[in-house]
């Protein structure tokens, strides 16, 4: 093996090794690991084709790409997920987030936009990025974040300190809403949706997702109806249940939120035109 090798060569050889394991967009997986490795910004990688990586510099990419093609997400190599414009900490302890969960946070937005202080519920939080995304969009919301799992309350936590937000959240470890009669403007909810009976098929970067974070029940929708269920009692005149759905669910969920006494409801889409985040508003 040479001592160096160009960049662009090292970057066709990651490209190749993951492609042969099966990785969706191998190209742009190993530019993110290249980048990684060497501290540049991805589209950096573009202006060094030429530059010569010794021994020293390839050394640390090697591991990268062997987790990656292992089908390791590539979050959890990196370390870090993109979301809604910022970086947060991201590892087994929760959910990577989807690009579908920004256009929730837009809807949530969108409802609160009229509120002073909002006041916020983000139950299943799992990475905190629903939560602290909002209480970074609005600074003047009261934010709290619950979950069942204290690894992923802990996660949670690193992030808010990441964005310097650790004063402005509570966190909660409790199954789906907090002990205390806080009344909420806004419950918001990415819970799990998927049929247990699936959950064997998903990719195998999907499932490594907490099992907890993905397995919905026997038709995915185990938590949303009991969340629809409790949250009348916590949410305030006028505040609004939004929630996260699966492929299918629309009319169900729907239905339930009708059966509660929810008004005023309404199932939009994602990017994709699956019907995708459901809302129903109490009193």
């Amino acid at each position: 093996m040479p001592e160096t090798l160009p960049l662009l060569e090292v970057l066709r050889g990651a490209e190749r090794y993951l492609a042969d394991r099966g990785v969706e967009n191998p190209r742009l997986n190993a530019e993110h690991l290249l980048a990684h490795a060497l501290g540049l910004k991805r589209m950096e990688l573009y202006l060094q084709f030429d530059r010569p990586l010794t021994e020293a510099d390839r050394a640390p990419l090697r591991d990268l790409v062997k987790r990656r093609g292992a089908r390791e997400p590539l979050q959890h190599v990196l370390g870090t997920a993109e979301f809604h414009g910022r970086t947060f900490a991201c590892d087994k302890r929760g959910l990577v987030p989807r690009p579908e969960t920004e256009q929730l946070v837009e809807f949530a937005l969108e409802i609160t936009k009229t509120k002073t202080s909002p006041r916020i519920l983000d139950t299943g939080t799992g990475s905190g990025v629903i939560a602290l995304t909002l209480a970074l969009e609005i600074p003047s919301a009261g934010v709290h974040a619950a979950d069942i799992s204290p690894d992923a309350l802990a996660l949670a936590a690193e992030n808010a300190a990441r964005h310097e937000l650790a004063a402005r959240i509570s966190f909660h470890q409790a199954d789906l809403l907090p002990p205390g009669d806080t009344e909420f403007d806004l419950i918001i909810a990415n819970l799990p949706y998927i049929p247990a009976g699936e959950i064997a098929a998903l990719s195998p970067e999907v499932r490594q997702d907490p099992a907890s974070a993905l397995d919905g029940g026997p038709d995915g929708l185990d938590l949303i109806r009991r969340l629809i269920d409790t949250a009348p009692a916590r949410l305030a005149a006028g505040g609004a249940l939004l929630l996260e759905i699966g492929i299918g669910q629309a009319d169900a969920v729907d239905a339930h939120l009708a059966a509660r006494k929810f008004r005023d409801i309404s199932v939009r889409p994602d990017y994709q035109n699956i019907p995708r985040f459901a809302v129903g508003f109490h009193g």
